[in-house]
């Protein structure tokens, strides 16, 4: 009996329907018990004096092992209640961000809603709020000056990763630029995870960060660009920071700021071009909070997997719920009808 099971309101279906053909046995049961003399309670005026319901004993045990006759077929009918949950596939990019902390991202050419704020300030919150959109990647963080290291390797555990940026500040690392060093790590530390055939990376990609030209490190920006193309890594770099002079402030020993300097900011954009033109990535300026945003959700768009999202039904089971009262019932009833019991049953 495995015919295409019937739904029911409220995700409510039967595996097994055609069991309910049996409760058809019901009426021919009433009949058949209706030609049968009707039993006589001996003792008169009990069940009124014992404040019963006026139900005499010779039908409870009819309508007891009715009862359970009706449950147990349910049962055998295979109520199921049914979920739908959907899977999807656990695979998607593994990114590397490098980002920049020299001296000069302290530049405070970006404006937030309190007033001016740094390079760095304004950064933050957009790393922080692509790392949520994107739940199913691995990500990692290299961040560099005047040398590069690693503040986190591949990671699903955002939230850990989302607190590590926020604790981010200028001076945890060398002065200096050294943007070949950060890009040639984070390509490392990709290289470092499964690598797919000829040796190339499949799904992974790094986003570069920087506000300066490189003074430093062993590694060109361009040797490093053309080793990520080799790996089939593409680089999407992105310069913060307005060209031109900008407001750098000054502070004493305390860390107190005292006021601001002019700089000039030395963006080397023509350089970010060309790593991103080599590795088959893009390259974004970021004058304002505006801008970057704008670059993080180009990216986001750009290099997202589409995943194909499986429906799974789930079905629970409610047999022993209809079983178990319905054997109850049969057997109580059976029990109810059996001559002598109850004072005299006929």
């Amino acid at each position: 009996m495995n015919p295409a099971p019937a739904m029911l309101p409220g995700g409510w279906t039967l595996a097994d329907p055609l069991w309910l053909l049996a409760l058809l046995l019901l009426p021919l049961g009433i009949w058949w018990r209706s030609r049968r003399p009707r039993p006589v309670l001996v003792i008169p005026r009990v069940a009124k004096w014992a404040g019963a319901p006026a139900v005499s004993m010779g039908r409870m045990p009819s309508i007891l092992a009715a009862l359970g006759f009706a449950a147990l077929v349910v049962a055998l009918a295979r109520p199921q209640q049914l979920e739908e949950k959907k899977q999807v596939r656990q695979k998607g990019y593994d990114i590397m961000l490098a980002i920049d902390l020299s001296p000069s991202m302290l530049a405070e050419d970006y404006e937030g809603p309190q007033g001016r704020i740094n390079r760095l300030q304004a950064i933050q919150p957009i790393i922080e709020a692509f790392i949520s959109r994107r739940p199913a990647d691995r990500i990692g963080v290299v961040v560099y000056g005047g040398r590069a290291y690693t503040l986190s390797p591949l990671t699903f555990d955002h939230d850990w990763l989302a607190r590590q940026i926020r604790r981010l500040k200028i001076g945890l690392v060398e002065d200096a630029t050294a943007v070949g060093d950060g890009l040639g790590l984070a390509v490392t530390r990709l290289e470092q995870a499964e690598k797919d055939k000829g040796g190339q990376r499949k799904g992974a990609f790094v986003i570069l960060l920087t506000d300066g030209s490189n003074n430093s490190g062993v590694l060109a920006p361009l040797q490093a660009a053309e080793l990520a193309k080799t790996r089939g890594i593409p680089v999407y770099t992105i310069g913060a920071g307005r060209p031109g002079i900008v407001p750098m402030p000054v502070v004493d020993n305390a860390g107190r700021k005292l006021g601001y300097r002019q700089a000039i900011s030395d963006l080397d954009e023509e350089t970010l071009q060309q790593i991103a033109s080599i590795t088959d990535g893009k390259f974004f300026r970021a004058m304002d909070i505006g801008t970057a945003e704008a670059a993080f959700a180009a990216i986001d768009k750009r290099q997202r997997i589409e995943f194909n999202a499986k429906a799974q039904i789930r079905a629970h089971e409610w047999f022993a719920s209809f079983a178990a009262p319905g054997l109850a019932f049969f057997f109580a009833g059976m029990a109810l009808s059996r001559p002598g019991r109850w004072g005299g049953v006929a």
